[in-house]
């Protein structure tokens, strides 16, 4: 069983996410490369909370290959290139996980290896 840590002695997180996760041994890992919102056929939406889900389908897919799915989620780390993108961002990932949420990261970035790109999500799963 994963273990969420929430030392009293800190501030509570800003959003929904864990300060940490702990993964009891016998777990295998999978990490996930960062994913971009990009579909299979190259399109690429122009909304950042449509790249958002995007990113999270296809890191879908890549857990489902190892059996896993979201919910095996214990870290996220994304990146935006704007602050305007954080909430459309935000609101896709506290979808997709409810409490307790997995460890998680966000950053603004100056961009990707293309400019229709506004979100990147890397993720560790424990199952």
């Amino acid at each position: 069983m994963l273990r969420h840590l929430a030392p009293k002695t800190i501030k509570p997180p800003f959003a929904r996410y864990s300060h940490g996760v702990e993964v009891p041994p016998g777990k295998r890992l999978v990490l996930c490369s960062g994913q971009l919102g990009i579909a299979a056929d190259d399109s690429v939406p122009e909304d950042a909370g449509a790249q958002a889900e995007m990113c999270f389908a296809n890191i879908a897919a890549i857990l489902a290959e190892a059996g896993l799915s979201l919910k095996d989620i214990v870290r996220i780390n994304a990146f935006v290139t704007d602050r305007a993108h954080l909430r459309p961002y935000m609101d896709v990932r506290d979808r997709l996980f409810s409490n307790p949420a997995p460890a998680s990261t966000l950053m603004i970035v100056s961009g990707f290896a293309r400019p229709e790109f506004k979100v990147e999500v890397e993720v560790i799963a424990a199952g």
